[in-house]
């Protein structure tokens, strides 16, 4: 019996040995740096330790059942050592784990052979093969738990704000180089376009990398033994609380898309604007190393690698994605627009990232569902464009609006297209398929004839200065019918000039530029050029004529009549008071158009006064001259504040 035990074990130990160098050669045979003389020596030495375990596996196969039972009997007491034993091997150290998993290797090769041997024919071989089976189970239920408790008491805790990366280029593997990048790390990571499996990437170590030899032994060894399964929903219960956690630390809730239709805005935009940073963190950060780890565990087996990796992280990135679907099908704000674009981009350009980890039929769900949420934004975002043009269209106003100032919807119109610049290529994407036609039929500035729609410039124009275009004439008509509340005409024009001077300004000293054009601003500042002219003509043209001669001679005569000059002196006078009355309460925000048209009327106002008072000043008294020219100069610089006063209680200027 003691030779039979020897030669057993013997034959044992050799199998051990040769497997350990078959492993090395493989190892070694991974390194892109060998020569092809180092690279033959190894293939060489492959084939002869493929031999030798060749001829140990022919000598094995000619033990007696003596052998092979005390063989069972050496690896039962190892394994049934720690049955005995409530603590985990591995807290025990590694080497103790390294000699259970060896054991349990014996007993899988040891199994395996009996099958082979057919021994069943036998009753006493029968009994061997079924004690094999049993201490095999018996292990691959301790292994079960051994592998769970490695994976839970090693994992690394996840800390965005400061952490450092294992860089996983081809020459950086071997040597497992640690990139830190301080405090914000992570965000300069994520804001780039993609990683692209193969080139560089920034992996965290979520679990120790010193038991990673260890976990990836016993799964494939539990693979080996047809405990996969077991093995693989290990992995993934314990993987699924370790993204359930991630998701927590980026402060990410698990609410319903009731939960989130349900949330008022302020409240909404904080937490889109928190699902952004955590959805670029958890994808280039937390699932490239999801990713990386079950690489590293299962990667021998791709498929296994995949499904573990889909499986675990599925239900995190369906929460995430879940937030998103609430979004996009929200009723339709034009406060939103910003945020569902934001989302929109990150969800666009994470989408590469995502087609690199779930690679293959098996793991497509979750790339199909990130595919239909990236949709659904789109089309969210495109009808959140089109009903804030109909907003804007549909906007009314029952009185007009005091001062005839820059309106406010002008003001949120112009500041929301001027944001929207910074999405101009989303927005280029997602309004092409707009029908043009239909654009020229429902703006009112696009008539054939129309300046901006020269040499085919419209059809050459994209999508998003289509829409603009097409935005800011519903807004001009819209602004046209308010200006129609107004009962005085000057202040009719004032309102238009101010509204469309605002517009242009707004045009021209920003990125709409860019996309409306040097043609659009031309022709919206000779717009409200015209409008100034138009409130000169309205305001002044009929107090101008006062200082005409028209109508001041005596009858029968050509003499000018000094009562009639006198009167017409004071009617010149009650009327510049009323305007100066009502148009110091009229307002003209921007400093430079209130300037510019203050001297354009002072020209036309003092100069034709100044005229009508030299021609006349010997048929003028001093007492009848209530204002100097220099008075109404003055004067003139106090209207368009937006603050009424009156020179009923004056008779000079100091």
């Amino acid at each position: 019996m003691g030779e039979c035990q020897g030669t057993g074990t013997v034959l044992q130990e050799e199998e051990n040995l040769i497997a350990a160098a078959q492993n090395i050669v493989k190892a070694l045979e991974t390194n892109k740096n060998l020569t092809a003389d180092a690279r033959k020596i190894l293939a060489d030495l492959g084939s002869q330790l493929s031999s030798i375990a060749r001829e140990n596996e022919s000598k094995q196969e000619e033990e007696s059942p003596d052998e092979i039972e005390e063989l069972l009997n050496s690896i039962q007491d190892k394994v049934m050592k720690w049955e005995l034993d409530q603590s985990f091997i591995w807290d025990c150290g590694p080497e103790e784990g390294y000699e259970y998993l060896k054991a349990v290797e014996d007993a899988r090769k040891l199994t395996e052979r009996l099958e082979n041997l057919n021994v069943a024919k036998d009753s006493e071989e029968d009994g061997l093969l079924q004690r094999a089976h049993d201490i095999l189970q018996t292990a691959m239920v301790r292994l079960e738990e051994e592998f769970r408790h490695l994976l839970v008491q090693h994992r690394q805790p996840f800390e965005p704000e400061r952490m450092s990366f294992r860089s996983t280029e081809d020459d950086a593997v071997d040597d497992g180089s640690i990139l830190s990048f301080g405090d914000d790390s992570v965000d300069e990571v994520v804001q780039r376009d993609s990683l692209s499996r193969g080139s560089e990437e920034y992996i965290i170590e979520l679990v120790n990398p010193n038991v990673i030899p260890d976990l990836k032994y016993i799964a494939n060894l539990m693979f080996d033994t047809n405990y996969g399964r077991e093995c693989s929903q290990a992995y993934i219960t314990v993987r699924k609380d370790a993204l359930d956690d991630c998701l927590y630390i980026l402060e990410v809730e698990k609410l319903s898309i009731e939960d989130v239709l349900k949330l008022e805005w302020k409240t909404l935009n904080s937490k889109i604007r928190r699902w952004i940073r955590a959805m670029k963190i958890f994808v280039r950060v937390y699932l490239a190393s999801e990713k990386w780890l079950c690489d590293q565990i299962f990667g021998e087996v791709e498929t296994i690698s995949s499904v573990c990796f889909a499986e675990s992280s599925k239900a995190s990135a369906l929460q995430l994605l879940n937030f998103a679907e609430a979004i996009a099908i929200g009723p339709h704000q034009p406060e939103k627009l910003i945020r569902i674009l934001d989302m929109y981009e990150v969800l666009s350009d994470l989408i590469t990232d995502i087609d690199a980890l779930y690679i293959g039929d098996t793991v497509s769900s979750v790339r199909m569902e990130f595919e239909d949420i990236l949709r659904r934004l789109g089309d969210c975002a495109k009808a959140t464009f089109v009903d804030f043009e109909n907003a804007v269209a549909t906007n009314l106003s029952s009185n007009p609006f005091p001062g005839a100032g820059n309106h406010p919807l002008t003001r949120y119109v112009m500041n929301y297209i001027k944001a929207l610049t910074d999405y101009s290529k989303t927005l280029d994407v997602l309004l092409k398929d707009n029908d043009k036609e239909d654009l020229v039929s429902t703006s009112p500035d696009r008539s054939p004839s129309s300046e901006d729609d020269t040499s085919g410039e419209f059809s050459l124009a994209s999508p998003l200065s289509l829409h603009f275009k097409s935005l800011l004439s519903i807004l001009e008509c819209n602004l046209e019918d308010k200006s129609k509340l107004y009962k005085d005409e000057s202040l009719r024009h004032l309102f238009l000039m101010n509204n469309i001077h605002y517009m242009a300004e707004k045009v021209k000293n920003s990125e709409l530029r860019t996309i409306l054009g040097d043609n659009w601003i031309r022709k919206h500042n000779w717009k409200f050029q015209q409008h100034a002219m138009s409130y000169e003509r309205a305001t002044w043209s009929s107090i101008l004529s006062l200082l005409k001669d028209d109508g001041l001679q005596n009858p029968g005569s050509n003499s000018i009549s000094k009562t009639l000059l006198k009167e017409r002196l004071q009617t010149f006078y009650l009327a510049f008071e009323e305007v100066y009355k009502s148009q110091t309460g009229w307002s003209i925000p921007d400093c430079q158009l209130r300037e510019d048209l203050r001297i354009s009327t002072s020209l036309k106002v003092i100069q034709a006064y100044r005229t009508f008072v030299g021609r006349h000043i010997n048929h003028i008294s001093d007492k009848h001259i209530k204002y100097s020219a220099d008075d109404l100069e003055s004067f003139l610089l106090d209207l368009f504040e937006g603050s009424p006063r009156s020179l009923h209680s004056s008779h000079h200027r100091k």
